[in-house]
């Protein structure tokens, strides 16, 4: 019998028809899922609202500088050398001076963190000046429970003396060696301008992962996932057609973002624009995957919050390098920060804004997040069954 009067082999063939890709049924999901998305106010909310706001509180709320530091200056000695010195500590911006002429009346503000530490000049300060042989000429007492502060009270309170000394002129020793520090990319050493391009990142994760999870999921537990994946698409289209929204909303708001950090929070953009948006669309890739692999296991909108928030969200925030350094974690958590997206996207995103476009650096991170993406969207089309099941 031929294959035109087998009506099996004809099913086969129509069936076979329907499944390949076509151009028309992927505008047609891509134009309903735009739809979907315009009218629904909590994702229009997430896609612009959230970054703005993230944005402002990483700039002002969220700082690693040291300023303003609450210190006192116990000032023992009456001696002229020692108020100019109390005075030293007085005028810089970086530290709030209290001063006491008895230790005891500081100590007390210490221990209960009204105060992060103090310095002691003491009454024979005039004649430590004058030996200058070594013996140190001040005492300096931190706060040890905060111990990056402690470092910066104690380095800072040194750098004041020096400083001073070394406007004593011929009074001071002449030092060997003049040390003149200079900083590469952020000469200011303002913690914004690393804050805020790391913040693009987490805006990101944001819309690609946690937003594409709540969506994808909540179709599911609706139905309408079941009526979509009944039709005549193929997997591959339906895919495309739920992501391809979300990826346009995540690149307008990477667009925003870096408006934002540049115009308002006055980060510099030493790259190029297109390098920002190549680097923002790759990551999209694992982001947007690792969404709809949530969904697609779990169905279920409050569980899928919950595991993309775990998954997604947290890592990118604490195992990213956005905040804390890579370098300075143990050696098992830095291996796991090889598995995180977000850990190249900040890189990239710190190199093209501070440093600018160094593809050395670009290349690597590109076919790392490319990778994760694949891997993530082949499981995503595992779980995704054309089937009901």
């Amino acid at each position: 019998m031929s294959d035109v009067n087998n009506p099996r082999r004809a099913d086969q063939v129509s069936a076979a028809a329907m499944r390949r890709f076509d151009p028309q049924r992927l505008w047609a999901l891509v134009r309903k899922e735009s739809l979907q998305a315009i009218r629904d106010p909590s994702t229009l909310l997430i896609a612009f609202v959230l970054p703005v706001v993230l944005l402002f509180l990483f700039a002002y709320a969220v700082s690693l500088d040291v300023r303003d530091v609450r210190i006192g200056v116990v000032l023992e000695s009456p001696s002229a050398p020692a108020q100019e010195l109390a005075a030293a500590f007085a005028g810089t911006r970086y530290l709030d001076v209290t001063f006491a002429h008895d230790r005891r009346e500081v100590s007390e503000q210490v221990v209960s963190g009204k105060l992060r530490g103090f310095v002691v000049i003491p009454q024979d300060f005039e004649q430590r000046l004058a030996r200058r042989d070594g013996q140190p000429l001040i005492q300096v007492i931190t706060d040890g429970s905060q111990p990056n502060t402690a470092n910066y009270v104690a380095n800072y309170a040194q750098g004041v003396v020096q400083t001073w000394r070394a406007g004593l002129g011929a009074e001071a020793p002449s030092a060997a060696v003049v040390l003149e520090p200079r900083y590469w990319f952020n000469a200011e050493l303002e913690s914004r301008r690393s804050l805020v391009p790391g913040a693009i990142a987490i805006v990101m994760t944001i819309i690609g992962t946690m937003l594409t999870a709540l969506v994808v999921a909540r179709e599911w537990e609706r139905g309408t996932m079941e009526a979509v994946l009944s039709t005549p698409a193929s997997v591959v289209e339906i895919l495309i057609g739920k992501l391809l929204p979300y990826f346009v909303l995540g690149m307008l708001s990477t667009l925003g973002a870096a408006a934002l950090a540049v115009f308002v929070f006055d980060v510099p953009l030493r790259g190029s624009l297109g390098a920002l948006l190549l680097l923002s669309a790759v990551f999209m890739v694992p982001a947007l995957g690792q969404g709809l692999l949530i969904s697609s296991i779990t169905r279920n909108q409050f569980l899928a919050a919950q595991i993309a928030l775990f998954s997604g969200f947290l890592p990118a925030f604490m195992l990213s390098g956005f905040l804390y350094e890579i370098d300075a974690m143990p050696a098992p958590i830095q291996i796991l920060t090889w598995f995180v997206p977000a850990r190249y996207f900040v890189s990239s995103l710190k190199t093209v804004f501070l440093a600018g476009d160094i593809w050395a650096v670009f290349l690597p991170n590109l076919l790392a997040m490319t990778a994760m993406g694949m891997f993530f969207f082949l499981l995503a089309k595992r779980a995704t069954r054309k089937n009901l099941e």
